[in-house]
């Protein structure tokens, strides 16, 4: 009996579409060939809606030795196929597919070491250093990568900040994989500052039962208010908070550090928006809808340990990576509550409907079966639809337990962050140690006072805190 090959179509195990093309990738890499075909989500990060860069701030606690970055990026970073390849995005009328092409890495064109100099003129030298980190990471989203090299850059500005004695900021494309992977591929670069031998401990993340596979004003912050906001320019503001704060409110609430992350930015939001309304002289309303887009990797996170290990052996046969993305539509209740643990309560209810809900999955085939029957552009201007009806975009990442150092740098702290979706507005927060980072990418036009909203942030923890019952 004559065995009959599958049409090819929409697989009904997890990976989708995008499972067949890391098949027929893997075939490629068995056969010793150089090439690997790019995965639709990649290809989605290269529409003219959807051109999305992540950059990470990294604090270094000494100055950055340019030669002892180099030679561990050449020894880590750069032997990762990812990244030590270029996109050939063909012409698909002509029976090509774009497509990933192995080449060699020239580490020296990705170090960009700016002459910059605080100006002390005002006397103030931190706050000099301060703004000009902040205006040239600002300056990133105004440039591009040259595409004839793999897609990524290494900053470095060796000068001293109110919080570091030197900064890196690392750039990547979005399209060389998903956030949590790219996260782990950067901390699988990092080692203990007890241990220069070990690789970072990351504490286990709760996972409820039914939760998705793998997760990871003015009306001007409407989301019809700012169209084109995602070829604006950005500013990346950062402040730090406290994690025992954090965790004592879940201790005393008895819920998850992400159910108070959600009132806590809930709670935020509000007093940002009620100052805004109250200096036009008027109420904050109390129909106002905020929406965020919650990115779900639907496929397990790869470890540090895997990724260690891909970088050393210059592979990732044995391991998924890529974009495989389904989403979440998390609401933000804005409302002046007497009580500021109503924030928390209410973020609680919210976070444990979407955990017991099938919607990063859904949205993950919905995209799936569009790009398969519709095409690209379908998939990309279905995409953008959804991103420009929601408020901004928002995620928690987990880091290191304790201190680790990066090529021999302690580092300080760690602000990633993302930008070139058509959000006027996204919020990061992530880990470090016994503190937290609140990071935000804003488009001035929507948020001209960003370290306010900070603030705001910073001052909802504080008030929450103190409102818990005391103990007796």
């Amino acid at each position: 009996m004559e065995l009959r090959r599958r049409p090819a179509g929409i697989r009904t195990g997890r990976g989708g579409i995008e499972e067949e093309e890391e098949e027929e990738s893997g075939g490629r890499r068995r056969e010793g060939r150089e090439e690997e075909p790019m995965s639709p989500a990649a290809r989605l990060f290269h529409a003219p809606h959807f051109n999305c860069h992540i950059i990470a701030i990294i604090g270094s606690g000494k100055e950055i030795d340019v030669d002892a970055i180099k030679a561990g990026i050449r020894a880590t970073l750069a032997r990762h196929p990812r990244f030590c390849s270029i996109q050939v995005l063909d012409d698909e009328t002509e029976g090509k597919k774009a497509r990933w092409v192995r080449t060699e890495v020239e580490v020296e064109k990705h170090l960009v070491i700016p002459d910059l100099h605080p100006d002390d003129e005002g006397g103030d030298t931190t706050a000099a250093a301060d703004r000009l980190l902040e205006d040239y990471v600002a300056s990133l989203c105004r440039s591009t990568m040259d595409a004839s090299r793999p897609l990524w850059e290494f900053h470095i500005l060796n000068f001293p900040t109110s919080e570091a004695a030197a900064v890196a900021v690392f750039r990547v494309h979005h399209s060389l994989g998903d956030g949590a992977s790219l996260m782990s591929l950067l901390l699988a670069c990092f080692r203990r500052t007890s241990d220069p031998d070990a690789l970072p401990s990351l504490p286990e993340p709760h996972r409820p039962p039914r939760s998705p596979s793998a997760v990871s004003p003015p009306p001007a912050l409407g989301h019809s208010a700012l169209q084109g906001t995602e070829f604006h320019p950005k500013r990346f503001v950062h402040r730090t908070i406290c994690l025992h704060h954090v965790k004592a409110i879940k201790n005393a609430m008895h819920c998850t550090i992400n159910d108070v992350l959600v009132g806590v930015a809930s709670a935020g939001f509000s007093r940002y928006l009620s100052r805004r309304y109250g200096e036009s002289g008027r109420r904050l309303p109390e129909n106002i809808r905020m929406r965020s887009t919650l990115l779900v990797n639907m496929r397990p996170t790869p470890t540090i340990h895997a990724m260690a290990a891909a970088m050393e052996e210059g592979n990732t046969s044995g391991d998924r990576w890529g974009n495989l993305l389904g989403y979440l539509l998390l609401p933000f209740p804005v409302a002046m509550y007497k009580d500021p643990l109503e924030y928390v309560r209410k973020g609680k209810a919210i976070a444990d409907r979407k955990k017991n809900s099938m919607e990063a999955l859904f949205t993950h085939r919905s995209a799936a079966v569009v790009f398969k029957h519709c095409g690209f552009k379908a998939a990309a201007a279905l995409s953008k639809r959804v991103l420009s009806n929601t408020t901004l975009s928002f995620s928690n990442i987990i880091g290191p337990t304790e201190e680790i150092e990066f090529y021999g740098h302690p580092m300080v702290y760690l602000a990633p962050t993302v930008y070139g979706h058509p959000h006027a507005l996204t919020l990061t927060l992530v880990s470090y140690m016994n503190t937290m980072k609140v990071v935000l990418a804003v488009d001035e036009l929507a948020i001209p006072d960003p370290h306010q909203l900070l603030e705001d942030f910073a001052d909802s923890l504080e008030l929450i805190k103190e409102a818990l019952p005391t103990r007796t």
